[in-house]
């Protein structure tokens, strides 16, 4: 019998390749396949059937392939083109509302000592799971819809707007204004490698990568892969969050194909990111998932429904600036689309953990939270859109 510890990757695709297809399974709604990706690692780890352990190879892809791959495609997301003017204007403004009530509710749940990291905690219950809601979007046709735009931004600076605070603010071993200097300097490599990528953009060059985009060399692909690589290393040694370097290699990677090609090229990055790289980081999260210190700790069990609760207010509060923007039926499924969170609960949650702020207990109640709010959100917002409809 094959021992399944000695080969953890195996066991890794195989749930990648199940996940999808629990997710095809016709219930009455759609399962994300992240959640399953989840649940099946929760299932195959030290916690339940214990076939395979967390860390060694298995965590370094986990957390250094996969959660790349994850931001990659968080900033390959972010069109800023497609939601400029007021749904950007007020995607801002809204989260940094939820910031001040993400701040005030995680402030008041440490007074009560119910948490002792409040600011990753804060963090979490402002980001928004854009990856979860964009097909949901697409496949209804809402795209490009005034409520598309205007969720899509929203969306996108929930995921953002905490990247750049976990980067600043999360990182040990500098100062504050140390931790600026290192972002405004990234921000500046970055612009600069925009710029050289559009700078080459010669018929020469362009001939050879389309005409290697077709062969056995892939050298576009190749080329991505290694900016991803190169700003989530030069992050890691300019001292900030690593994440940060591949958000912005997806930005870079979003400049750079505009056009004729890009279409093509977005799917190869799709295929290898979600095809091979992020369900590393979503398995082995739900390996690492410490299921045994949520079930014996009542609190963290009180503190799901909590912070379900709180992810609604935090992300959804913000609908009330849109008052003039949406009718008063699209509102609340406004407010369910942005509350959705899981990706960026799972990353958030496991650097501070990774870095010794935050306990395992209540990093794990802060994930369960999120799952429901991505098996349950979504769902209610879909429903009530396809009655206005």
């Amino acid at each position: 019998m094959v021992d399944l510890n000695n080969h953890p990757v195996v066991l890794v695709m195989a749930i990648a390749v199940i996940a999808p297809l629990l997710a095809e399974i016709p219930i009455g709604f759609r399962l994300p396949t992240v959640m399953l990706e989840m649940v099946l690692g929760i299932v195959v780890g030290p916690q339940v059937l214990g076939l395979v352990q967390g860390g060694g190879l298995l965590g370094w892809m986990g957390t250094t392939f996969g959660l790349g791959a994850l931001f990659f495609n968080a900033g390959l997301e972010l069109d800023l083109r497609r939601v400029r003017g007021r749904p950007l204007s007020l995607a801002a403004c809204g989260w940094l509302l939820s910031l001040a009530l993400g701040l005030t509710a995680a402030g008041f749940l440490y007074k009560l000592s119910l948490i002792h990291s409040p600011l990753i905690v804060a963090m979490a219950l402002t980001t928004t799971a854009i990856g979860t809601i964009l097909p949901i979007l697409r496949d209804g046709g809402e795209l490009g819809s005034e409520f598309g735009r205007f969720t899509l931004a929203a969306g996108a600076m929930g995921e953002f707007g905490p990247i750049v605070v976990v980067s600043l603010f999360l990182t040990p071993g500098q100062g504050s204004w140390l931790q600026i200097g290192s972002m405004l300097g990234l921000v500046v490599i970055t612009f600069l490698a925009a710029l050289a990528v559009l700078s080459v953009k010669s018929p020469k060059v362009l001939e050879l990568l389309n005409r290697t985009m077709y062969s056995s060399t892939q050298l576009p692909v190749r080329l991505s892969i290694l900016l991803i690589t190169f700003l989530f290393v030069l992050s890691e040694t300019l001292g900030i969050e690593a994440v940060l370097g591949a958000f912005a290699a997806g930005m870079i990677f979003r400049v750079a194909t505009r056009g004729e090609g890009s279409k093509l090229m977005y799917e190869k990055m799709d295929a290898v990111c979600f095809g091979f790289m992020v369900p590393f980081f979503f398995v082995t999260s739900g390996i690492n998932f410490d299921l045994g210190a949520l079930w014996h700790s009542a609190q963290a069990m009180l503190l799901i429904p909590v912070f379900l609760i709180l992810l609604l207010v935090v992300r959804g509060a913000p609908v009330f600036l849109y008052r003039h923007d949406l009718a008063k039926g699209e509102r609340l499924s406004f407010a369910l689309y942005t509350a959705t969170a899981l990706p960026m609960v799972v990353a958030i949650t496991h650097i501070g953990v990774q870095i010794g702020q935050m306990q395992s207990d209540i990093s794990a109640a802060m994930v369960g939270a999120a799952m429901l709010s991505v098996l349950l959100f979504p769902a209610i917002a879909g429903s009530l859109r396809a009655k206005r409809a």
